[in-house]
């Protein structure tokens, strides 16, 4: 089906709008043709044609020499965008930014200009494409596609590894946001974010609470990005950096231990694992705060719910849980989990304590 036929659907929605929903088969090759809006959208991000027209409209001329790309092919991916709404095509084949597009710059506050690129990379464009292998082996397809684990395969390719990073940062902004507004830290004195990347979101919690001090635990290929950043944002003085595998230990002596989609990435066993070394590390009565999407209800609907496909797909056994799920894992690590507490956004912080 071309993408013009796509435009005529949409056409007919709008007809059909008035009298009642969209045709259902309106609906579904709307759905069908999801990937190749997300491919387009992770070109565009790759080539950075938001960075180059954050300045205001430029014929397509200028933006092809400016990202190195066939002006007639980056014409056609622009107008095919437009269409969903990230661009907007003026006379003689000119294009500036929406609102929408604005955050597939990298200089934004909120930009997912990385997560973006993600989307699009091969490792994982490729073993999405395997999804029928993880749906009838529930195996990752990536392992099944590449011989080897996501993360062992990041591990040693520092390209990808960096990609994965700025990905992950790239959605941390929102959400990190979200964390601080929502969840109370005013009686934590030492915060360790395990698996805490690039320490955005520990950065975040610090800057909005003077009295804390914190730690951020990754792998070492995270180190001096999370030492940078910290640096940038005048914390070197009240946040250290250190480096490990959080399936055998974390740092000790936090009264809080705070992780933000890491558990997800994993299987109960593992999952278990992590939290362990949490309980092993913390002072008595500390908390366990898990940022994670939780899955709703059956038929209700959640972002949650697409997520835990990509943690099928490219996860060592990882999903996402649904509150009774997570409560298992809490009492299993020596955990009780305690309250709830839902963002602004599809995150929520799942409070525990040490029992």
């Amino acid at each position: 089906m071309a993408f013009g036929s796509i435009i005529a659907i949409k056409r007919g929605m709008t007809e059909h709008a008035r009298l009642d929903a969209p045709p259902p088969a309106a609906v579904l090759m709307q759905l069908l043709a999801g990937k190749w809006v997300s491919q387009a959208l992770s070109v565009a991000a790759e080539l950075g044609v938001a960075d180059v027209l954050k300045d205001g409209a430029r014929p397509t001329t200028d933006l092809a020499a400016a990202v190195g790309a066939h002006e007639d092919a980056l014409y056609r991916l622009l107008r095919a965008l437009s269409t969903v709404g990230l661009f907007h095509e003026g006379a003689n084949r000119t294009f500036q930014l929406t609102e929408l597009g604005q955050l597939l710059r990298s200089d934004v506050p909120g930009s997912l200009r990385g997560y973006a690129r993600f989307v699009g990379e091969e490792h994982n464009w490729r073993a999405w494409g395997h999804l029928l292998h993880s749906v009838r082996t529930s195996e990752p397809a990536f392992d099944h596609v590449f011989g080897e684990p996501a993360f062992d395969c990041i591990a040693k390719d520092p390209k990808l590894s960096a990609m994965l990073n700025d990905a992950m940062t790239s959605i941390s902004l929102d959400g990190a946001r979200a964390v601080v507004a929502a969840y109370d830290f005013r009686d934590v004195r030492q915060l360790v974010d395990v698996g805490g990347g690039h320490g955005f979101l520990l950065a975040s919690i610090l800057k909005a609470n003077p009295h804390l001090k914190g730690v951020v635990f990754d792998l070492p290929h995270a180190a001096e990005g999370a030492r940078s950043l910290l640096r940038a944002e005048g914390l070197s003085d009240r946040a250290e950096v250190a480096s490990g595998s959080f399936l055998e230990s974390v740092p000790e002596g936090g009264d809080a231990y705070i992780m933000k989609h890491i558990i997800h990435d994993w299987d109960d066993a593992r999952a278990t694992v992590i939290l362990r070394s949490c309980r092993r590390a913390i002072v008595s009565g500390g908390k366990l705060l898990v940022v994670e999407q939780l899955v709703s209800p059956p038929n209700e609907p959640h972002f949650a719910k697409l997520l835990d496909l990509e943690m099928l797909v490219l996860a060592p056994g990882g999903r996402e849980r649904t509150v009774d799920e997570l409560r298992k894992l809490f009492a299993s690590a020596g955990f009780e989990l305690t309250r709830i507490v839902p963002t602004e956004g599809p995150l929520s912080v799942v409070e525990g304590r040490a029992v």
